[in-house]
């Protein structure tokens, strides 16, 4: 059994957040979880409903900016651990509007690295048994080559392993020593609170992580992203904007096994280490995108693949990154993570979900989700 600990988990009401709430609060029963969300657009409670009535977990509505509530909050709850998953963290917005990433991702991480060094350091034990566990992304590192390994070339049978689809587009990948080249106002502000991080360990002494993770899919995920915003778009038979041509290569990671990774991390990584997260699991946008029409016509009981024709390409993204790819070996050798579910098996698990949860996606696009809360939370 676990001894008890005192936990903040920010962005908790978030997709990869509610996750790690979630198994937070049901693995360790003895912790004391608080879930801190400022309830943005992407912030969404219904999200946790399963466990919102348990004794071990609460919820504070907080902005991260907010350093003299967070500092307080540290106090109050003598908290311990930090998980910080709390981020604006959508390309597109960062382009339209780079300001509010770098005052969220780089300014809030700061005031809760300041909040935490000041309570933790006040405390007779300082830093001992104290973690501060920041949750970053591959989108810091760049972009990679799109180079053809010899005997594998793409396109390639969805029935392909984990190994092959890792392979099939190029021969570098990510590493934790991959030198840093952030190309979007988002990279670049999830770059600087990284650098922040592990400041605080070299200067302060803070025991401090990072784990840079690829992209994630799964259950709960904010429908602007690829793959929710398509089940939904298939679903209504909307047309599916493709920016390009749709071969920019990503690696992919569900959702669960993130959660997974960050409490192994959490509990046994090494302090001031780096690691990445990944899913060996490559895939070309538009080959990700004919998986999962396939995938939601034959759960809806249409013709597999009647819906090919609502693919639209549209101009590109600005600054859109070629390919990414994470090597976690470091993650599995030291730690004894890996990834539990072949894409395949993941996708069909998520495209069930949310045909079976078609509420909760109408409550998100219709933004009823959003008023609801800004009542409940009037002038807290």
């Amino acid at each position: 059994m676990a001894s008890k600990r005192n936990i903040v988990i920010t962005g908790g009401a978030g997709f990869i957040g509610s996750h790690v709430v979630r198994l937070f609060v049901n693995k360790y029963p003895d912790y004391n979880i608080i879930n801190l969300d400022k309830l943005t657009y992407a912030g969404n409670l219904a999200n946790l409903k399963d466990i919102e009535g348990r004794t071990n977990y609460k919820f504070v509505k907080m902005d991260i900016c907010d350093f003299d509530a967070f500092y307080q909050l540290m106090q109050d709850e003598k908290i311990d651990g930090v998980i910080h998953l709390a981020a604006e963290s959508h390309v597109d917005r960062s382009i339209k509007d780079p300001f509010t990433f770098a005052k969220t991702n780089v300014m809030g991480t700061l005031s809760l690295l300041q909040a935490a060094k000041l309570y933790w350091e006040s405390l007779p034990e300082k830093y001992e048994g104290k973690r501060f566990y920041h949750i970053s992304t591959d989108e810091v590192y760049g972009a990679l080559s799109m180079t053809h390994p010899e005997g594998i070339e793409p396109p390639f049978s969805t029935t392909a392993s984990s190994s092959e689809h890792h392979l099939a587009y190029g021969e570098d990948f990510f590493y934790e020593t991959t030198k840093y080249n952030p190309h979007s106002p988002y990279s670049a502000s999830k770059a600087g609170s990284d650098h922040f991080v592990r400041a605080f360990h070299d200067t302060y002494g803070m025991p401090t992580i990072v784990t840079n993770c690829s992209n994630n899919y799964g259950p709960y995920q904010f429908p602007e992203k690829l793959i929710p915003l398509f089940i939904n778009n298939i679903r209504h038979r909307k047309p599916l904007p493709v920016y390009g041509k749709g071969e920019n290569v990503r690696d992919w990671l569900f959702v669960e096994d993130h959660a997974r990774a960050i409490d192994v991390i959490f509990h046994n990584g090494k302090v001031a280490e780096t690691y990445n997260i990944g899913g060996f699991n490559e895939w070309k946008n538009i080959d990700i995108i004919k998986v999962v029409i396939k995938t939601v016509d034959r759960l809806l009981g249409r013709r597999e693949g009647e819906d090919m024709d609502l693919i639209t390409y549209v101009t590109d993204r600005l600054g859109h990154d070629a390919r990414y790819a994470i090597d976690s070996t470091k993650l599995q050798r030291e730690l004894g993570w890996e990834p539990s579910l072949q894409f395949e098996e993941g996708i069909e698990k998520t495209v069930k979900w949310y045909l079976d949860n078609q509420e909760w996606m109408d409550n998100i696009t219709s933004g009823d989700y959003e008023k609801y809360y800004e009542e409940m939370y009037k002038g807290k």
